[in-house]
């Protein structure tokens, strides 16, 4: 069993963030949290929690850090118990509110692995993203993570924008390796409705090569590759917990929970969840929409697809694609060769 929690707080609104998140609206912590608490507490009989069953806690955003680490205490102190002993309890932050303070506090309270949104050491790239750090700040909050004990450290950066050149990419990864991660996600920069870079015109670059070209880079630093978007020298925990079909908790506004073949949405504004934590909307996904799903996440990561699920039309595809070498059969386990063609080989076998 997974645990999400979604902090919808930010400071600032990067110009291409579709998150579900909100500024100038802190003032509303303390509720919120209050809320996410009786949320748990109805999820516990909803999933039929016993103690120590929680395997991952991730606690994403918008901005974790922009909430100071003391709020955190009422909220930790209830689900402690329904934690496993050995779990990965990993925390978003933001190098602009994560100082060496935030972070110490936010470990004692059992917090172990730590996820910065860097997105680049460049400045220039910084304000075209519309970033409210600098590259100093970023390099800084992760040494401070080191300092305050934790070993897994992890950071984001965001590839793909017009003004990408090999020059920028490689600088952003030869700063990135001096600090002491073991796990890097990138992203290419994608224009979501709603967002400032949305009102404007050519601000990615679909350039394949520089994309394969900036993943062998991260490869060669032994960071294996482990979904399409993952790379490091520790996997997370959560994150293949979701490729493997796990059961979630998700608490939070527009946080999303999945029981079984049901998923569970929460209101997605900070005030209507408050008002109403444990409303829902429920979507219950058939049999079909699993098996796409299973298909879909195996290959972009490294779960891969258990042959079982498929049909003889599927496994005929997929000896063809054995054949061409996008593919490999291992035990009864089908794994992607390459895994930015996952979702043109996971539309073959579907089609």
């Amino acid at each position: 069993m997974l645990l999400y929690i979604h902090i919808p707080f930010c400071d600032s609104k990067c110009h291409y963030c579709s998150f579900n998140s909100y500024i100038n609206k802190t003032s509303l912590i303390k509720k919120y949290i209050q809320a996410i608490c009786k949320q748990f507490i109805f999820e516990i009989k909803r999933f039929d929690i016993k103690e120590k069953a929680i395997e991952t806690v991730f606690i994403g955003g918008g901005t974790p850090s922009v909430i100071p680490a003391v709020e955190y205490k009422t909220f930790f102190d209830l689900i402690n118990k329904y934690l496993k002993n050995d779990i990965e309890i990993t925390i978003e932050a933001n190098p602009n509110s994560a100082n060496l303070n935030w972070i110490k506090d936010i470990k004692e309270l059992g917090v172990n692995r730590i996820s910065f949104g860097v997105q680049s050491f460049d400045e220039k790239k910084l304000k075209y993203l519309g970033r409210n750090h600098s590259g100093k700040d970023a390099i800084n909050a992760i040494n401070n993570a080191k300092t305050a004990g934790f070993e897994n450290i992890s950071l984001d950066l965001i590839h793909g924008t017009k003004i990408d050149n090999k020059k920028l990419l490689k600088n952003d990864l030869q700063i990135a390796f001096s600090t002491p991660i073991n796990h890097i996600s990138t992203y290419h920069l994608s224009i979501e409705k709603g967002t400032l870079f949305y009102k404007t015109k050519e601000q990615t670059k679909e350039d394949i090569d520089e994309q394969i070209w900036f993943y062998d880079k991260i490869k060669e630093r032994g960071f294996t590759q482990y979904e399409i978007s993952n790379f490091g020298k520790y996997h997370s925990i959560h994150n293949l917990g979701y490729w493997s079909y796990k059961d979630y908790i998700g608490l939070g506004a527009g946080a999303v929970g999945f029981l079984k073949n049901k998923r569970f949405y929460p209101h997605k504004t900070i005030e209507k969840y408050i008002q109403e934590p444990l409303f829902w909307k429920e979507e219950k996904l058939s049999d079909d929409n699993i098996k796409t799903e299973k298909i879909f996440l195996g290959l972009r990561s490294d779960i891969g697809i258990n042959e079982d699920i498929l049909n003889t039309k599927e496994i005929e595809k997929i000896k063809i694609l054995i054949d061409e070498d996008k593919i490999k059969l291992e035990n009864g386990i089908i794994f992607n060769n390459n895994y930015l063609l996952s979702d043109e080989i996971a539309l073959f076998i579907l089609s």
